[in-house]
């Protein structure tokens, strides 16, 4: 039960800051490209290298890796609406557009897991 708490919990905190920092770049780039998902999805796979990058080093709770990991980085980001949001973009005629945030949300998260990760090695090799 405890699991549950911790995975409703992160998932309860991850939502909001998904709502409130995709409902920000939103307004502040309004347009048709949907960058609020974009700028979500890429925060949080830097976020998710990072984050795991410290906490293989650390030795972190099982609780504790479920609430940030599964709970609150996966209540934050955000695939279902970017698929949603591509699949809008192809049948609207927006191929652009659409290979772009396909192109940019893939290759740009896993390249910032990869960022997280390593600048979470460095801080720690100058902490020791």
């Amino acid at each position: 039960m405890t699991k549950i708490i911790f995975l409703a919990a992160g998932g309860a905190i991850g939502t909001v800051l998904r709502y409130s920092l995709s409902g920000f770049a939103y307004r502040l780039f309004n347009g048709i490209f949907p960058i609020g998902t974009l700028f979500v999805n890429l925060t949080g796979s830097f976020m998710i290298g990072l984050l795991w990058g410290l906490f293989d080093i650390e030795n972190i709770s099982a609780n504790m890796r479920n609430f940030i990991f599964i709970g609150i980085l996966g209540g934050f980001t955000t695939f279902s609406t970017f698929a949603l949001e591509s699949f809008n973009l192809i049948r609207d005629g927006e191929i652009k557009i659409a290979m772009f945030n396909i192109f940019a949300s893939n290759i740009l998260g896993v390249l910032l897991v990869f960022a997280g990760f390593l600048i979470s090695r460095h801080l720690v090799n100058l902490l020791r």
